[in-house]
């Protein structure tokens, strides 16, 4: 069975039932354990796709381990592999929406030790370029940019995944 058709989209909601559960190896005080971690776009079982709210980067989304894990070699081969086709639909999804100039990648889990990607579309007039989201800015006013609905990124990450 496919990853798309697995797929349930999930849109305006924070969370789907399924996800309220408490999943195999969840940790209580681990903050992607007990909350979605913004507003949830998509999900299979494996994983979840949310959009974060942040006006200086629309279309930022972080892809979300279901069950608590700290390392992706922790996952099973299958499951690290459909986890990447899932970030790289995202990715196929924002930059058709945003046409940014870069996308950056990021799974650090310093903070929050629990498997999950940062995708974070970039232009070379954001606040921070050509540093990380999370340096020093390097200007004060950065354009403003529209932001797409979830739903529209929602069917946006079904597309890529079809097309896998």
């Amino acid at each position: 069975m496919s990853l798309s058709s697995r797929s349930t989209a999930r849109f305006g909601a924070e969370r789907s039932t399924r996800s309220l559960d408490v999943s195999e190896g969840a940790i209580d005080d681990c903050e992607l354990c007990g909350s979605a971690g913004g507003e949830v776009v998509w999900e299979n079982g494996i994983c979840r796709v949310v959009m974060v709210a942040d006006a200086d980067y629309p279309g930022f989304c972080r892809v979300i381990l279901h069950r608590h894990l700290r390392e992706m070699t922790d996952l099973p081969h299958k499951e690290r592999m459909q986890l990447m086709t899932v970030l790289f639909a995202v990715e196929t999804a924002v930059r058709s929406l945003y046409q940014p100039d870069k996308i950056n990648l990021a799974s650090l889990g310093n903070m929050t030790p629990h498997v999950h990607w940062h995708l974070i579309p970039r232009w070379r007039d954001d606040r921070h370029f050509p540093q990380p989201v999370w340096a020093r800015p390097q200007r004060v006013h950065v354009p403003r940019r529209s932001v797409v609905d979830g739903r529209q990124l929602g069917d946006r990450i079904i597309a890529a995944l079809q097309c896998t």
